[in-house]
This record gives structure tokens, C-alpha cells and sequence, in this order.
């Protein structure tokens, strides 16, 4: 009886038709060089294309407002849809961009007007979600931090020509300098352009620092001198200089634009941020002017003070992420955003599939970062590092801390407070009786089938 009863209950009944969430709801598939915008008139649909030019876009959002439309859908490749995007955002339309896989036509029927249908009635019937897209502040400050990261990046590689016309040269000072980027290593690079070949005369340049004996720095300057190879040298050299310079231009737009930023969330009220220079020792790669007085005003929350994140790293997430953690409904949708979670499947109550997914964020790709760095930390969050690499793996447990991470920034965003060590101490101290417990049970069981 009491299965029938429960029978009766499980079943349940729905609407027959989809209900209409979006009235005013338009569809959009972008191209490289045509739009395909799909509108409802009455029982029909009527699409038009546009071409992608500047003037096409505007037609487009003054076709759009004409015909009453207040939210459209596209779904695009690369970063065609940028444009329009802005311009319909501006324009006051709720503009939703959304995953090509979210829209797959029916097989056989792939067209571009028959997309922009597809999409239009899919978003008038609320059946899409929308990816996530940043405000307009956050997006500039993201487009300079990304710049400035890119700038990093070819940089490297002029450095790695310098040392490989160096090695041609037979020029040994990587091995008794530890960075040829520091004071010594290019005074001595720049004097060798200049002319000089006298090992006598280059370590001058030598700092009291470097433990190497003057003997040994005086045998690695003695090289080969081709001209073939002191030209690539030094037009490595010239290019380091160069990105030097254009990094140090994208910072101070950083700079323009985080005060800014904050003006736009204060309300224009700024006089807690002060502009100095970072007092710190110079860091590789770090910024030239302190940035936790910025970021701090921006989500409200120091996260500097975590151990491993920086204020490189910190910059990097906030441009990816802004200040606005709500946007994700829960901790598991951002964990998932941020490709820090695996893609579980199921099918009649069995995982089918628990695969990370083939997507690249960069949000999760500097906590990675962050999180493999912690390996001789020690912190909890260092000792939580080396017990999943016990358990998973470098790999493993470079995600398992890096969703770790996300985990403590969502909170501390989301919460406003501070990092709190107390915290992770206590939760450290709590793994270690468990443990304890749990081995001597072990323990038990051996003796008494010893």
C-alpha cells in the first residue's frame, strides 16, 4: 500500500506549452562579416543580415529599438561579437552572449537565418544561459592587465635570445651570475656592446653581492667575439628595453584605470587610495606602484594577505572576476566557471563521466598558478597542498588547492572578511586528530590479529 501511495504522489503534471519569459526577445548569429538578426512579427519571423562594418552595427541597434526588441541573444566565435555587444549594451538592450553548445541547431538544417530563429525562440522561451560578460570598467582594466601579461610574455623571449648569443659567444655568465637581468649582468651586456672585450675592466661592474670570486666572473668573459653574434645580442638587448618601456606605459594606464575603477564603485569618493611607489625590494615581474590600496577598495576585502596570491596575481583575478562575486548563484557554479571543478555526468543515478573540462579561464589559470607555488609554504595551505599531492599527484593537487584557493576568495569577497589563518589553523589542527584517530584504530586492529 504504501508503494502505491508513493506512486501516486511522484507523479506530476506540466504545461503543455513553453511559457513566453522574454516577449520582446531577438536572436542573433554573428559572422566576420554578416550579422543575422531574427525578430518575431505576428505568426512569422522576420531575419535580416547586416554586414559587420561599423555602419552596419548601428543600423543594426537602431533596427532593433524600432522594431521593440529589449533583449537579444547572440552566440559567437572569437571576439566578433564584441563590438555590437557594446554598442547594444550602450543602446540600453539587455544584451545575453551564449555558449554555441547551449544553441546547437537540429541536424541537417545549419543556416545562418535558420540560426538566428533558433536562438530568437530559445531566449523568448528563457531557455538559455547567459555566459559571463564583465562591466565596462572591469573589461578596460582587463584588456591592460591582459596587455601587460602578453608584454611579460615576449619579453621572455628576448631575454632568451640574449643568453643564447651570449652562449654562442661562449660568454659563461649564467653560470656565475645568477640573473643576467640584475645590475651586474647588464652593465656588463651593455659595456660589451659598447666595445669593451677586457675581462679587467667588465668586472668592475661586479656587485658585493655575488659570492662568485672575481677569478671565475674574469674566465666566463672571455669569449668569441663574432660580429654576427654581437648583433643578435644587441638587438635582444634593444628589444628587452623596448618591452621595458611599453610595459611600464600599460601600468601606468593600470594605474588611470583602477582609479577610476574605484571612483565608479565609491561613488567618486576616492580619498582613501594613495598614489606612492612601492617601498618594497623590486620583484621580478612585479608592479612598479603598490596596487593593495586599489584592490582593497575594489572587493572590499585585502586578498594579498592569503599566502602565495600577490598583487600581480591578485590584479588578475579581480580584472577576470570584478567585485561582484553574486553573479555566480553559488560557490560550485564559480568553482565551475573557473574550470576548478570536474564536469560530473550522470544517467540513472550513476557518474557516467567526471572529466575536467577542455576550456581555458584565465581566473583558474593564475590561482593554478598561485596554488603550485605553495609547495614550501608552511602554512595550512601549504600542508593542504602536500597531503593532495600524497593522495593525487603534482597535478591533482595543484587543481585540489587552486579550487581551494577560489574557495576562500569567493567567501571573502562575497562576506567581506579578512583572511582569517585562526581559521585554517584550526581546520589543520581538526585533519590531524581525525588522522590520528583513524591510525590508531589501525593500529588496534593489527594488535588483536596479531
Amino acid at each position: 500500500m504504501k508503494k502505491k501511495e508513493n506512486q501516486k504522489k511522484e507523479v506530476k503534471k506540466y504545461s503543455k506549452n513553453l511559457s513566453v519569459i522574454n516577449a520582446h526577445a531577438g536572436g542573433i548569429d554573428i559572422g566576420d562579416s554578416e550579422h543575422y538578426i531574427a525578430v518575431e512579427k505576428g505568426d512569422s519571423y522576420e531575419v535580416r543580415n547586416f554586414n559587420s562594418f561599423t555602419e552596419g552595427l548601428k543600423s543594426i541597434v537602431a533596427w532593433l529599438i524600432a522594431e521593440g526588441i529589449t533583449t537579444v541573444a547572440m552566440e559567437s566565435t572569437g571576439i566578433y561579437f564584441l563590438s555590437l555587444y557594446t554598442m547594444l549594451e550602450e543602446a540600453g538592450i539587455d544584451v545575453w552572449l551564449v555558449n554555441a553548445k547551449h544553441v546547437k541547431n537540429v541536424t541537417g538544417r545549419k543556416q545562418d537565418d535558420t540560426d538566428a530563429i533558433w536562438i530568437q525562440k530559445l531566449h523568448r522561451c528563457g531557455l538559455l544561459q547567459r555566459s559571463y560578460q564583465p562591466e565596462n570598467e572591469q573589461r578596460i582594466l582587463r584588456t591592460y592587465v591582459r596587455q601587460r601579461k602578453n608584454l611579460i610574455t615576449i619579453e621572455s623571449d628576448s631575454v632568451r635570445r640574449m643568453q643564447k648569443a651570449l652562449e654562442l659567444m661562449n660568454i659563461k655568465l649564467h653560470i656565475v651570475i645568477s640573473d643576467i637581468l640584475g645590475k651586474t649582468g647588464m652593465q656588463m651586456v651593455d659595456s660589451i656592446l659598447k666595445g669593451e672585450r677586457d675581462p679587467e675592466v667588465l668586472i668592475k661592474y661586479k656587485d658585493s653581492r655575488i659570492k662568485a670570486s672575481n677569478e671565475d666572473i674574469k674566465k666566463s668573459l672571455q669569449g668569441i667575439w663574432s660580429d654576427e653574434y654581437l648583433f643578435m645580442l644587441k638587438q635582444a638587448y634593444d628589444e628587452y628595453h623596448f618591452y621595458q618601456t611599453q610595459i611600464k606605459e600599460c601600468e601606468e594606464k593600470i594605474k588611470q584605470q583602477l582609479l577610476k575603477y574605484v571612483a565608479t564603485i565609491k561613488e567618486g569618493d576616492i580619498t582613501n587610495i594613495v598614489t606612492t611607489k612601492s617601498k618594497r625590494k623590486p620583484i621580478k615581474n612585479q608592479f612598479s606602484f603598490s596596487l593593495t590600496t586599489y584592490l582593497k577598495e575594489i572587493v572590499g576585502v585585502d586578498l594579498t594577505k592569503i599566502p602565495n596570491i600577490g598583487e600581480a596575481t591578485a590584479i588578475e583575478f579581480i580584472s577576470e572576476v570584478g567585485n561582484d562575486i553574486t553573479k555566480w548563484g553559488s560557490l560550485n557554479q564559480f568553482s565551475a566557471w573557473l574550470n576548478l571543478a570536474p564536469n560530473t555526468k550522470k544517467t540513472g543515478g550513476k557518474i557516467i563521466s567526471s572529466k575536467m573540462m577542455k576550456k581555458k579561464n584565465r581566473a583558474g589559470q593564475t590561482l593554478k598558478m598561485a596554488a603550485s607555488g605553495l609547495a614550501k609554504n608552511k602554512g595550512p595551505l601549504g600542508d593542504y597542498y602536500r597531503r593532495m599531492r600524497g593522495k593525487l599527484g603534482g597535478k591533482g593537487a595543484t587543481l585540489a588547492t587552486a579550487h581551494k584557493l577560489a574557495k576562500i576568495m569567493y567567501t571573502m569577497i562575497k562576506d567581506k572578511k579578512e583572511y582569517d589563518i585562526e581559521k585554517m589553523n584550526k581546520s589543520q589542527e581538526q585533519y590531524k586528530k581525525q588522522r590520528i584517530k583513524l591510525l590508531e584504530k589501525q593500529l588496534a586492529k593489527l594488535k588483536n590479529a596479531a
